[in-house]
C-alpha cells in the first residue's frame, strides 16, 4: 500500500481524481505525521498555514487507517462541505471500502412526533406559521435523513424549527410512537456502523457531558478523534462544562406542559391557570433586568431587591407547578417526561439564581424578548483531559491559526493537554513574500482616541481606491462598523454589502458575483469565509482584535487570573488577540495566483513590545508604512493582470 504522502503526490490517485490538484510539500509531510500519531495511538496537534490543504492531509491517513474514526468540525456548514464534497473525492481516489456517516445535534433532524403537535396546535397562528408547517409535512414524506438543513426556503434560526425538532429535555426516548422511524435514532445508527462518522464540535461536547452525567452516549466508540478548526475548541468547551437556563427554554417547557395537560387530562384550570401566571412571571424577569439587549456579570442583578423578589417568585411557581404535575406523570408519557424536564430546570433555575462556585464566571445575556443565565467555569483545561483520557485512541487537532509567536503553549494549556502530545507546525505554502504586501499606516491615533475610526476610514479610502472596490473591510465591534459605514456611503462608489443586510452566504456570493464590492463585516467575517481570485484583493483590519474588557466573562477571568498569579494580558487576553488576526488576515491569500494588500490599523504594532508577537505570528511578507509603496504594489498588479490577459 502506498503511504499518505504518495496518494498526496505529482503522480498519486488524488492527481487524477482532482481537477488542477497541486502536491504540496507540507501537506505530504502533514499526512505522513498523522499517519504516524494514528499508527502509535497519540495525541498530535498540527497548524496547517492556509493553503496547505489539511483536509486531504487527514482525510488521507484516516480512511487509510482502518481505525474507527470521528472527525469534528467547528461549524455544520463545514461539517456538510466535509461530508458531501472532501470525503467523496479522497474515498474515490483511495477506491477502498470505507464507509461514512454524517452526524448532527438532534435539533438539525425532524422529530415526527412534535411535528403532529404542531399541526394540532395552530390555533391563533399567522397564515405563514401555517405555511411553514405545510411545507415540512410536505417535505417529511420524502425525506430520508430528515435533516433540516434539506429545507433551504425555511432558514436556520427560524422560529418554527424548535417545535418541530426535539431536545434532550423533551424527547420522549423509546417511548416515543415514533420512535422506530425517529431520524435521530436512525441517524445514530448509522454512524454506529460506519468507519468514519463527521461530527461537529458542539456535538463532541455534548457527548463528553452527557457521558459525565451518566446518561449513556450520543456518538459510537472510536478508536481515533480529528478535530478540525481545533482552535474553536475551548470557547466551546467552556460553554458546554457550564450550566446554563433560557427564557426560551422556560417558556417552552410550560408551553409543552400546557399543551399536554390540555390533551391528555384536561379536568380543571388550576395548571393551565399557572402556567399562565409563570409566562407572566418569565415576562416580569426579563423586564427586571433591564429594557437593553447586553451582557453583564450577575452581580449587577443580584443587589436589585426588584429583582431577587421575582427570581423567588419564579422558583416558588415552578415548584408549586411541579407538586401539581408530579401526581399526573403516570397517566401520560409525555406528562412524565415534562413532569423530569421540570425538575430538572428547577434545579438549574436554583443553581442559577445563587451566589457562584468560586471557580465559574456568573453572568447573564439579555435578548429582544428572552434571557440567558449562565455559570461558566474558568478553566476547562483539567476536565477537557479528563475527558479525553477516557475515550482512548489517537488525538488529532489542527487548525490553521494554534501558535502564538511560532508556539503552541496557550492552546494545550488551554485544553490541559500538556504532557504526552506532539505538534508541528507548517507555514502556507503560497508565496506571501511576492504576493502580498503587508501595510501599517503612520500618523494613526491611538485607538481609544475619540477621532481614531474617523481617521482609520480615512487612511483607507485611497487603498480601496487603488484596490478598485474588491476589499473585506473586518471590524472589532458594530460601533465602529456603523461610523465607518456612515462615512464611507459619501466617500466611495463602489458598491457596499453590510453585515446583517443578509445572511453571511448570501452577502459573500455577492460580493463574488459584483467583483468590485466592499464587505463591512465583524467577527463572523474573520474566518470561514473563501474567496479566490481577484474579487477579493485587500483586506483591511480596523485594530488590534483585543476583547472588550467590559465583557463580564472576561473581566470575571481576569480577576481570577490575577488573584492567582497569572498576567492574563500575557496570558490569555494578547494569545487569543493573536489567534483572531491570524484568522482574519487568512481571508487575503487563498489561492497559488491570488496577490493583495493587508492593511493593519493600529499603531500599537510599533508602539508596543507587544506588537512584534502580532508580526511574528502572521505569514513572511513585505511590510510598509508608506502609501507610495501601496500604489506602486497596485501597479505591479496591474501589470501582472494585462499581461495575463
Amino acid at each position: 500500500m502506498l503511504s499518505p504522502s504518495e496518494y498526496l503526490d505529482s503522480k498519486g490517485p488524488l492527481a487524477q481524481k482532482v481537477v488542477d490538484f497541486a502536491p504540496r510539500k507540507q501537506q505530504m509531510e502533514m499526512a505522513d505525521a498523522i499517519a504516524h500519531a494514528l499508527d502509535c495511538e497519540t495525541t498530535f496537534v498540527a497548524e496547517a498555514g492556509t493553503g496547505t490543504g489539511k483536509t486531504f492531509a487527514y482525510l488521507v491517513p484516516a480512511l487509510l487507517s482502518g481505525r474507527k474514526v470521528l472527525i469534528s468540525t467547528g461549524t455544520k456548514n463545514l461539517q456538510d462541505q466535509l461530508f458531501h464534497k472532501d470525503l467523496p473525492i479522497v474515498r474515490e481516489a483511495l477506491d477502498i471500502p470505507v464507509t461514512v456517516a454524517l452526524l448532527k445535534g438532534r435539533a438539525n433532524y425532524l422529530c415526527k412526533h412534535r411535528l403532529n403537535l404542531a399541526e394540532q396546535d395552530t390555533h391563533g397562528e399567522s397564515k405563514i406559521h401555517i405555511r411553514k408547517l405545510r411545507q415540512i409535512r410536505n417535505w417529511s414524506i420524502k425525506t430520508k435523513a430528515g435533516d433540516t438543513s434539506e429545507i433551504p426556503e425555511i432558514p436556520e434560526g427560524d422560529s418554527i424549527w424548535p417545535l418541530v425538532t426535539s431536545t434532550s429535555e423533551n424527547c420522549l426516548g423509546a417511548e416515543c410512537s415514533d420512535y422506530n422511524d425517529c431520524h435521530v435514532v436512525n441517524a445514530r445508527r448509522l454512524a454506529q456502523a460506519s468507519d468514519v462518522v463527521v461530527i461537529n464540535h458542539y456535538l463532541l461536547l455534548s457527548d463528553m457531558v452527557i457521558r459525565e452525567n451518566g446518561f449513556g452516549e450520543l456518538l459510537p466508540i472510536a478508536d481515533a478523534f480529528v478535530i478540525d478548526e481545533a482552535h474553536q475548541l475551548p470557547d466551546v468547551a467552556s460553554n458546554f462544562f457550564g450550566t446554563s437556563i433560557s427564557g426560551y427554554q422556560l417558556n417552552e417547557l410550560i408551553s409543552d406542559i400546557a399543551a399536554e395537560y390540555w390533551a391528555e387530562i384536561n379536568e380543571d384550570r388550576e395548571i393551565l391557570d399557572l402556567c399562565d401566571t409563570i409566562k407572566k412571571t418569565i415576562t416580569d424577569f426579563r423586564l427586571a433586568m433591564g429594557l437593553p439587549i447586553r451582557r453583564g456579570s450577575w452581580a449587577e442583578l443580584n443587589h436589585q431587591s426588584d429583582f431577587n423578589d421575582i427570581a423567588n417568585t419564579l422558583n416558588t411557581q415552578l415548584a408549586s407547578l411541579k407538586e401539581l404535575l408530579s401526581p399526573l406523570a403516570e397517566r401520560s408519557k409525555d406528562l412524565e417526561a415534562c413532569d423530569k424536564r421540570c425538575a430538572n430546570m428547577i434545579e438549574r433555575l436554583n443553581l442559577l439564581t445563587v451566589e457562584p462556585p468560586a471557580d465559574h464566571i456568573h453572568w447573564f445575556e439579555t435578548y429582544k424578548r428572552s434571557f440567558a443565565l449562565h455559570l461558566t467555569p474558568f478553566d476547562v483545561g483539567g476536565e477537557f483531559k479528563q475527558q479525553m483520557d477516557s475515550l482512548p485512541g489517537s488525538w488529532i487537532f489542527t487548525s490553521a491559526t494554534l501558535t502564538v509567536g511560532n508556539k503552541f503553549d496557550h492552546f494545550l494549556k488551554q485544553l490541559g493537554i500538556i504532557e504526552d502530545v506532539d505538534s508541528q507546525s507548517w507555514e502556507s505554502p503560497f508565496n506571501y513574500r511576492d504576493q502580498a504586501l503587508l501595510y501599517i499606516p503612520d500618523g494613526l491615533p491611538e485607538p481609544q482616541s475619540p477621532n481614531y475610526l474617523s481617521t482609520v476610514v480615512k487612511q483607507a479610502i485611497p487603498v480601496i481606491n487603488l484596490s478598485g472596490g474588491r476589499t473585506f473591510f473586518l471590524f472589532t465591534s458594530y460601533r465602529a462598523l456603523n461610523e465607518a459605514l456612515e462615512i464611507l456611503k459619501d466617500e466611495i462608489d463602489y458598491p457596499l454589502l453590510v453585515q446583517g443586510e443578509k445572511p453571511r452566504d448570501a452577502l459573500i456570493t455577492d460580493f463574488r458575483k459584483m467583483g468590485d464590492a466592499i464587505l463591512l463585516g465583524t467577527y463572523s467575517f474573520w474566518e470561514g469565509i473563501d474567496v479566490k481570485g481577484d474579487a477579493l484583493t485587500t483586506v483591511i483590519i480596523d485594530k488590534l482584535p483585543f476583547a472588550s474588557p467590559g465583557d463580564p466573562i472576561l473581566k470575571a477571568r481576569i480577576d481570577a487570573m490575577r488573584d492567582n498569579g497569572l498576567n492574563p494580558f500575557f496570558d490569555f487576553q494578547l494569545p487569543n488577540a493573536v489567534i483572531t488576526l491570524k484568522q482574519g488576515a487568512g481571508r487575503l491569500i487563498r489561492d497559488y495566483l491570488d496577490t493583495g494588500l493587508l492593511m493593519l490599523c493600529d499603531p500599537r504594532l510599533r508602539s508596543k513590545p507587544y506588537g512584534k508577537v502580532f508580526l511574528k505570528s502572521l505569514p513572511t511578507m513585505p511590510i510598509t508604512k508608506e502609501l507610495e509603496i501601496v500604489e506602486a504594489f497596485f501597479a505591479d498588479k496591474v501589470n501582472i493582470e494585462l499581461k495575463k490577459d
